[in-house]
């Protein structure tokens, strides 16, 4: 099979309610969550594993450091671009449903990271691979560049994650 490039080809979803088992999302639950692909800027977007804690595990007789792997890391992050009503220029709640649904600091959100050769708008099916992560919001900031369309990066603590598969949808 060829190579893909990245572009159009990550889809992250949102879900605000703990799946039954976060570990093992349904198609049912991925295919319900606010898909927020097309709300998220690219170029500072971060949803990924980071390096794992070290423990010096040291033997006497080791003349270099020994370290084992220790608890994982993670890291989370996303500028979403805000939508507003044409006619009166105020905030369209169905239409800004993605910064809508991280605004609030402390918020906790299921989200789902799929990255392969189909495109961030075909829906998700099982066997889909995923990066899941728990995170709770920050206080959404302004960008320091205030120039192009009205956005707000929202900080992200993750809490949970890990490499999923998508499981068929409960019957």
């Amino acid at each position: 099979m060829p190579k893909s490039l990245a572009d159009g080809h990550s889809k992250l979803t949102l879900l605000t309610a703990k799946p039954v088992d976060p570990f093992n999302p349904t198609v049912t639950e991925l295919n319900a969550g606010v898909d927020v692909s097309c709300a998220v800027l690219a170029s500072d977007f971060t949803w990924s594993a980071t390096d794992s804690d070290k423990v010096n595990e040291k033997a006497l007789c080791t003349t270099n450091n020994a370290n084992a792997i220790g608890a994982s890391n993670f890291q989370a992050g996303l500028t979403i671009f805000r939508e507003f009503d044409e006619a009166d220029g105020a905030v369209d709640p169905i239409a800004d449903v993605a910064y809508q649904t991280v605004k609030e600091k402390g918020t906790t959100v299921y989200g789902y990271l799929r990255e392969d050769g189909k495109l961030a708008t075909q829906p998700w099916v099982a066997g889909d691979e995923a990066l899941y992560l728990e995170v709770l919001t920050d206080n959404p900031q302004r960008p320091q560049n205030a120039g192009g369309y009205i956005k707000r990066r929202v900080p992200m603590e993750p809490q949970n994650g890990g490499d999923v598969t998508v499981a068929a949808a409960t019957p």
